[in-house]
C-alpha cells in the first residue's frame, strides 16, 4: 500500500525531531490521521493509550515531572477534548511544560453546530493561554508545531495545538529548507530550543546579603525551583544556622535527615516547620510560590529575600524586601560565599530542638492504636521498605498528608502529585508514566480508596496490559482503604464545625486487592499490623504489580500543626460531637493527637 504523504505525517516527523519518546491519549475519528501517521512511521514516538483522556493528561505531567522533558498528549475533537482539561490545569498550576495536540472537526462545517463541534479556543484559551493555535493551512504546521514546544518549555506551562481533521490529512508541503525555500505568507522555523544560566545581579545580591546578616532567626522556605540546587540550600542553610522548611512540590528535593530541615509546610504540614516560620525574624524563599500564606510570618514579622527564575513570583506570596531573579544554584553559591558565618547560634539550638520534637510526634501518631490500620504507620513502613532509586506517585486525599508528614524519603527518590490543582485520581496515571520513563526502576502508589475508584481502577486495566512488556515489573500500589472520602470529612469538621455528611463522604466497598487478581496482577488484602511489613517485602520482590488494599481507620485526625491546629480543634470536636457515636472513636483519637503535639512541644 502506498501512501502519499500528508500533515499528520509531518506532525509525526516534528515531534521526532523535538526529541519526543511517548505520546499518551485515546483514538477517536478526530485523530485517527495522526494514529495512522504514528503507525506508517518507523521512529514514532511510541503511543501510550490511557481508559480515559483525563488519565492520558495526567499521564503527560508525570512524564514531563519524571522525565524532565516535555508531555505530549492527543485527542480526538468535543468530548475527548475536553477531557483533557483536569490535566492541562495541573500542568498548569504546577509549572510543567505540555503540548496537547487537539483533533477539530472539518473547517468546512465549523461554525454549522456540527455533532462534536465545540469552540475549542474559548475551552482551552484559560489553560493554554500562552499558546493555542489552529492550524488552518499544511504550510503552518510546522511552525506552529516548534513555537508550541517552544512555549511549553519557556514558560513551564500547557500548550494546545488544535489540527482540524481535513488538514491532517492534507497534502504535506514541501518547505525545502534545504534548498533556501522562501515564500511570502510562510514562516519557516526550526525544532530549537535551549535557555541560558541567569545569575543575579551585584547590586540585588549585596542587598540580599544585609537582609540575611541582619537576622538572627533565618528561616528558609524551598520549593521545586531548589531541585538542581540542593547541596547549595544546605550549604547556605548551615552557614546560617537557617531553619529549613519545603513546600509539598518542594519536598521530594530536600534532605529530611538533616537536623535543620523541619519538613513540610502548611496545612498538611509539620509541627517543625509551623514553629520554624512563626518564628524566624528573617525569610529567604527560594523557588516556591506555593499558597499556604497563613502559615508564612505574620507580614512585618520578618524581613524577606526572594529568589525566582520569574520575576512575576517575586513578592507574589509575601512582602519581600529583595528579590534575586536568578537559577536557584547560582544565587545561593553567591549569598553562601558572602553572608557571615554563624557559629551555632541559639537559633540553630531552638530548630534541631523542634525538629527533633517533630520527629518524636510524627513517630508517635503512627503509633497511636486504630481500629484495623493506623494510616500514617502505613505510610512510614512504605518508605522504609522502598528502594532508593524508587519513583512514587501519592494520589490526593488523606494520603497527601500522610506522605508529607510520615515518608521521609532520600533525594533519590522522585516522587510527584498534582500538588496545586490537587486532584483526585491522578495517582496511578501518574506511576504508568514513571515506569514509561523509567522501565527498570521500581514504582509506588500511595493512594486512598476514593481516588482509586474515581479515576485509578480503570488505569489498573492499563497497567495489566502493560506490564508484561516491562524490564522490570515491581509496581507498588498501596490503597489505603477506609471507606470514607477522609480529607474531605475532616474538612467538614474542621472549617464548617459540621458532622460528617455520610451520603457524600462514603466510599462503597471495592475488592481492590481481587479486582488486582481478576486483571492479572497480584492482590493483597492487609488488616493488621502483623500482616504490612511481610506484605510491602513481597510486593517489591514480585514477579508482577502488586496493589496492596491496606485496610486503615478514617477517624485517624488530619490535624493541622499546632499553633494552626490548636486553634482548629475547637471545630474538630463540635464537628464530631454532632456526629453522636459515630463521632466518639474520632473524638478519642483527636484528643490523643491533641494530647501528643501539646506535651512535646510544652
Amino acid at each position: 500500500m502506498t501512501h502519499d504523504k500528508t500533515v499528520a505525517d509531518l506532525v509525526v516527523e516534528r515531534l521526532v525531531a523535538w526529541d519526543v519518546e511517548r505520546i499518551y491519549g485515546y483514538a477517536g475519528d478526530g485523530n485517527n490521521p495522526l494514529l495512522g501517521a504514528l503507525q506508517r512511521s518507523e521512529v514514532a514516538p511510541r503511543f501510550m493509550r490511557a481508559r480515559h483522556e483525563e488519565s492520558a493528561a495526567f499521564m503527560a505531567v508525570a512524564d514531563a515531572k519524571y522525565s524532565g522533558g516535555v508531555g505530549v498528549v492527543n485527542s480526538t475533537q468535543g468530548p475527548g477534548a475536553v477531557h483533557l482539561l483536569n490535566g492541562l490545569y495541573d500542568a498548569k498550576l504546577d509549572s510543567v511544560p505540555v503540548v496537547a495536540l487537539v483533533a477539530q472537526q472539518h473547517t468546512s462545517v465549523l461554525g454549522s453546530g456540527y455533532q462534536q463541534e465545540i469552540d475549542l479556543s474559548s475551552v482551552f484559551g484559560d489553560v493554554a493561554g500562552a499558546f493555542m493555535q489552529t492550524v488552518a493551512a499544511a504550510e503552518q504546521m510546522p511552525m506552529v508545531i516548534d513555537r508550541a514546544f517552544r512555549t511549553a518549555l519557556t514558560h513551564r506551562t500547557p500548550v494546545v495545538v488544535v489540527i482540524p481533521h481535513d488538514v491532517q490529512n492534507a497534502p504535506a508541503p514541501d518547505l525545502g529548507q534545504e534548498h533556501g525555500f522562501q515564500e511570502h505568507g510562510v514562516v519557516v522555523t526550526a525544532p530549537e530550543w535551549t535557555h541560558g544560566v541567569v545569575t543575579p545581579r551585584d547590586s540585588d545580591l549585596a542587598r540580599a546579603v544585609e537582609v540575611l546578616d541582619a537576622g538572627e532567626r533565618v528561616a528558609i522556605l524551598a520549593g521545586r525551583g531548589m531541585a538542581g540546587a540542593q547541596q547549595e540550600l544546605m550549604d547556605l542553610a548551615e552557614r546560617l544556622d537557617a531553619g529549613v522548611t519545603m513546600s509539598l512540590l518542594g519536598k521530594p528535593y530536600v534532605d529530611e535527615s538533616h537536623a535543620l530541615v523541619g519538613g513540610t509546610m502548611g496545612h498538611l504540614g509539620t509541627t517543625a516547620s509551623a514553629r520554624i516560620l512563626q518564628n524566624c525574624d528573617t525569610l529567604l524563599i527560594v523557588g516556591s510560590n506555593d499558597p499556604w500564606t497563613e502559615f508564612y510570618p505574620v507580614p512585618g514579622q520578618a524581613r524577606a529575600v526572594q529568589i525566582d527564575l520569574d520575576p512575576a513570583h517575586l513578592a507574589n506570596r509575601y512582602p519581600v524586601e529583595v528579590g534575586l531573579v536568578s537559577d536557584a544554584a547560582n544565587a545561593l553559591r553567591a549569598l553562601t560565599g558572602r553572608v557571615a558565618q554563624r557559629d551555632r547560634s541559639a537559633w540553630r539550638g531552638d530548630v534541631e530542638k523542634w525538629v527533633g520534637q517533630w520527629r518524636d510526634i510524627s513517630r508517635e501518631r503512627a503509633e497511636v492504636p486504630a481500629r484495623g490500620l493506623n494510616p500514617e504507620l502505613v505510610a512510614r513502613r512504605l518508605s522504609r521498605h522502598m528502594p532508593h532509586d524508587s519513583r512514587l506517585a501519592v494520589d490526593v486525599g488523606s494520603s497527601v498528608y500522610h506522605y508529607a508528614r510520615q515518608m521521609d524519603l532520600p533525594t533519590s527518590v522522585r516522587a510527584h502529585l498534582s500538588s496545586t490543582l490537587g486532584s483526585m485520581g491522578c495517582g496511578i496515571p501518574y506511576a504508568i508514566a514513571a515506569k514509561a520513563t523509567a522501565p527498570t526502576t521500581p514504582v509506588v502508589v500511595l493512594a486512598g480508596d476514593g481516588a482509586v475508584q474515581m479515576l485509578g481502577i480503570n488505569e489498573l486495566i492499563t497497567v495489566s496490559e502493560a506490564w508484561p512488556g516491562w524490564v522490570d515489573p515491581t509496581m507498588v500500589v498501596v490503597v489505603l482503604c477506609n471507606g470514607d472520602l477522609a480529607e474531605v470529612s475532616w474538612e467538614q469538621r474542621e472549617t464548617e464545625a459540621a458532622p460528617r455528611f455520610a451520603p457524600s463522604q462514603d466510599v462503597p466497598e471495592f475488592d481492590m486487592a481481587g479486582y488486582a487478581r481478576l486483571l492479572g496482577l497480584r492482590g493483597v488484602r492487609v488488616e493488621d499490623l502483623e500482616q504490612l511489613d511481610a506484605a510491602l517485602e513481597d510486593a517489591f520482590s514480585a514477579d508482577r504489580p502488586t496493589v496492596i488494599a491496606a485496610v486503615t481507620d478514617p477517624d485517624i485526625p488530619l490535624l493541622p500543626p499546632f499553633p494552626h491546629g490548636r486553634q482548629l480543634l475547637g471545630a474538630m470536636r463540635e464537628g464530631l460531637r454532632a456526629e453522636g457515636d459515630a463521632g466518639g472513636h474520632g473524638l478519642v483519637l483527636l484528643e490523643e493527637y491533641a494530647r501528643i503535639e501539646e506535651e512535646r512541644f510544652t
